[in-house]
């Protein structure tokens, strides 16, 4: 399947700005791939790797390494919470567990839906807002299980369009 042509433009802008060799932008293409497909299908890692010059073998041990990178569906709403020590010290009930209680989703888990992803991160880099969480690149912090609640509510709400593998 072929690409937009704003996305093969972003690619290519991507692969240019690196300093000696495409490989260089390997986790950005990854990303913005992801983000057209909503997860890195196989067809956009054989993109990838016609772009990059690379095998997808090699794609594949990036794409396992990173957090941010997803390798299997995942839902509309990717919720990371962090799971470091600062965060369970400023909560007695932990956060993670609570979300998947919640959304009725073993760790790691997709709601029935379609719209919730949980997944453990080791730390976002907010401790001083603990406990927190990061949904589709926002922060959510100083989380209690009401505010939590809403947060729910609000993105259920939402009328964003999902993205979804081609």
């Amino acid at each position: 399947m072929s690409l937009p042509d704003a996305l093969v433009a972003e690619l290519d802008r991507l692969v240019a700005a690196a300093s000696h060799h495409p490989r260089e932008a390997a986790v950005d293409v990854m990303y913005a791939l992801q983000r057209h497909y909503g997860y890195l299908c196989d067809e956009a890692m054989h993109h990838a790797s016609r772009l990059l010059g690379m095998t997808t073998l090699e794609l594949e041990s990036l794409a396992t390494f990173y957090d941010y990178l997803y390798r299997r569906p995942v839902g509309r709403y990717v919720i990371h919470v962090c799971d470091s020590v600062v965060c369970w010290m400023f909560h007695q009930d932990s956060i993670f567990d609570y979300l998947c209680r919640t959304l009725g989703v073993p760790p790691g888990g997709t709601t029935d839906d379609g719209l919730f992803t949980v997944l453990p991160a080791a730390c976002i880099g907010n401790c001083h807002n603990a406990p927190t969480m990061l949904i589709n690149g926002r922060f959510y912090d100083r989380l209690t299980p009401e505010r939590i609640d809403a947060v729910l509510a609000e993105l259920r709400q939402s009328t964003e369009e999902p993205v979804r593998c081609k």
